[in-house]
């Protein structure tokens, strides 16, 4: 008797430099009877210069690559192909690294230890509409929108400051921020500066983090 053949099926790329890890996987997935593995790369630069990953439903991409990082090629996979749900797979935690990868576009964000049922499952959650989260993960996006809003110096941003905020969010460079504002690369650093000081954070990724907490990241004033 003939195996149901399934009536819709997932298909995946792989970004991953590790041999083992990347041979792991496609393996686990290439035996889910609805998932087809439509290509493996060792690094960011050669997803990039595939025409075959824009055919994936999901792309499954570490972060410590040679090369251009995972979230670098995030950006890059999504400018391209801006329907794709890229699934980060990674050993990395760090604070900085998950809301990089998140603002990045990233729809999910699993760590390396999970089991190969938790891979499928986070997958098929992705697919569906959900942003799958190792439970550890999740638990620091949380607790990053439960710190108290920022007070009366979060709301002073200047429009100048704003704006920067704004073209930051949508992943811009600082040379791209200067063109659009007409401004110099050391005028945008300055206004950085007094976001991060205003705002209170450290690092691009807990400015628009915090920016989004308290509703300041908005399209500039005409």
């Amino acid at each position: 008797m003939s195996s149901k053949i399934p009536e819709k099926f997932i298909s995946i790329s792989i970004v991953e430099d590790n041999k083992f890890v990347r041979a792991g996987w496609e393996a686990v997935l290439g035996d889910v009877p609805d998932f087809i593995v439509l290509s493996a790369y060792p690094s960011c630069e050669d997803a990039l210069a595939s025409e075959e990953i824009g055919q994936s439903d999901v792309v499954l991409m570490d972060i410590g690559l040679p090369g251009m990082s995972g979230i670098e090629g995030v950006k890059h996979l999504l400018e391209r192909y801006p329907e794709l749900i890229i699934v980060i797979c990674t050993v990395h935690d760090e604070d900085e690294k998950v809301f990089d990868a998140i603002c990045a576009g990233a729809m999910g964000y699993l760590l390396k230890k999970i089991t190969p049922v938790e891979l499928i499952k986070a997958i098929r959650d992705a697919v569906a509409g959900g942003s799958p989260m190792t439970p550890n993960i999740a638990r620091k996006v949380i607790a990053s929108m439960q710190v108290p809003a920022v007070q009366n110096s979060a709301t002073d941003l200047s429009e100048r400051e704003s704006e920067v905020l704004y073209h930051l969010a949508a992943g811009k460079s600082y040379s791209n921020i200067a063109g659009e504002m007409f401004l110099s690369v050391d005028g945008v650093r300055y206004h950085i500066r007094n976001i991060y000081e205003k705002l209170q954070v450290h690092s691009r990724a807990e400015a628009i983090a915090k920016g989004h907490q308290n509703r300041l990241i908005r399209p500039p004033k005409k």
